[in-house]
């Protein structure tokens, strides 16, 4: 196995290359992907909306008109997905040193927003027509330009979507989204046209009215998940468990805790962590230590770790050992405890630290604290007990 030196010393030739290199070719590429794709949304939509405006006006059909407009909705949301991805590969400054990167995330409650706006307006529309009616009239062509209409939406859509989750783009995923919805509208609209040519009845209105609903409903969808994480969402379960076995993986520790992950935009993170190492660990070989889990992490996972707190573990003392391990079971023993972490017996100022991560399920977490530090309490009378309820920030 390499030693520490060793590893920081190939880490930092690497970092050198690639942070410059690798990084920035990546970030290039996938806003080259999510622009690529977004024109070519934008020149998808306006071409069906044009179409689709002449038949709904030949037709004298609301559903068609509507379905045009949110072809015009959908270009719109391609031009904003542009405009937010050039916006947030701005590089950091004074004034933001975390980079641009959530811009991506506004740009994607504005899409959002002009979901919502149009279905809104398109209910009311629908209302009106359902009030006073007009009776449409379809033509072959218009049935036939409709139906390519479907049969398109439901490709962009699902290549728009595919390609969102692929570069991690929540603009082009609700957009890809949006454009499934949108064949899904046009196929009703046949559907609509169809019940009229065989039995004279027009349900045009009525399914406007419908489709206005699902467009809503979907926005407000939309607009849930962006304002999550716009609020900040817990750290990915699986990307925090890579990297605490990153981590671990180092000669000397022990263990890898406290992991928190801040987001600043779409696989843009940075954060801190704790390691647990052995008493007998002095700063000369904690220095390269950290540096290089620093340097690994980053080439590994591209986060950044801005901090890596020190959890000094017994190792010289057998008594501080045992304790260890007794107050361990102590503390698993109770209900909706996750982990018991950063164990110190302090022989000298009678004292015993830890920390206990208390899961969120837990009816009262404050309850199931103070009962654990009664228990050890009792074991250990003479002692000061110095225990911190700690948060498992990727807890599933």
């Amino acid at each position: 196995m390499a030693t520490i030196k060793e590893k920081l010393n190939d880490l930092r030739a690497l970092q050198d290359m690639n942070k410059d290199t690798d990084c920035l070719k990546a970030a290039e590429s996938r806003d080259k992907i999510i622009i690529r794709t977004s024109i070519i949304g934008i020149v998808a939509n306006i071409f069906l909306a044009a179409f689709k405006a002449v038949v709904g006006l030949m037709s004298s059909s609301i559903a068609i008109l509507l379905d045009a407009v949110n072809n015009l909705s959908d270009a719109t949301s391609s031009i904003i997905t542009i405009i937010g991805t050039k916006l947030a590969g701005k590089e950091p400054d004074k004034k933001h040193p975390f980079g641009y990167g959530r811009i991506e995330y506004l740009s994607a409650m504005v899409i959002a927003l002009i979901v919502l706006y149009a279905g809104v307006t398109s209910f009311e529309e629908s209302v009106k027509k359902i009030i006073h009616p007009d009776t449409p009239e379809y033509g072959v062509p218009a049935l036939i330009i409709v139906a390519v209409a479907v049969v398109v939406k439901i490709v962009l859509g699902r290549f728009v979507k595919t390609t969102g989750e692929r570069v991690n783009s929540d603009s082009l995923i609700n957009s890809g989204e949006d454009a499934t919805l949108d064949s899904i509208i046009s196929a009703s609209t046949l559907a609509a046209a169809g019940i009229y040519i065989f039995t004279g009845i027009s349900l045009e209105s009525w399914l406007g009215a419908i489709i206005s609903l699902i467009i809503i409903k979907s926005a407000i969808e939309m607009l849930k998940d962006t304002l999550s994480q716009l609020l900040g969402e817990r750290g990915d379960f699986a990307l925090s468990q890579e990297i605490k076995k990153t981590v671990r993986d180092f000669p000397g520790v022990s263990g890898a805790y406290d992991l928190v992950l801040n987001n600043y935009g779409p696989d843009s993170y940075n954060g801190s962590i704790h390691i647990e190492v052995p008493d007998s660990y002095s700063a000369d070989q904690l220095d390269p230590l950290i540096r290089a889990i620093t340097m690994e992490v980053y080439k590994k996972h591209n986060v950044i770790l801005t901090a890596i707190g020190v959890y000094s573990m017994n190792t010289k003392d057998p008594e501080a050992i045992a304790a260890r391990e007794k107050v361990s079971k102590i503390v698993t023993s109770h209900d909706y405890i996750l982990q018991m972490h950063a164990f110190y017996l302090d022989k000298v100022n009678k004292v015993i630290r830890f920390d206990m991560v208390i899961s969120f399920a837990a009816p009262d977490r404050r309850a199931t604290y103070l009962h654990i530090c009664e228990d050890i309490k009792k074991e250990y009378p003479d002692y000061t007990i110095e225990a911190a309820m700690d948060t498992d920030f990727s807890e599933q």
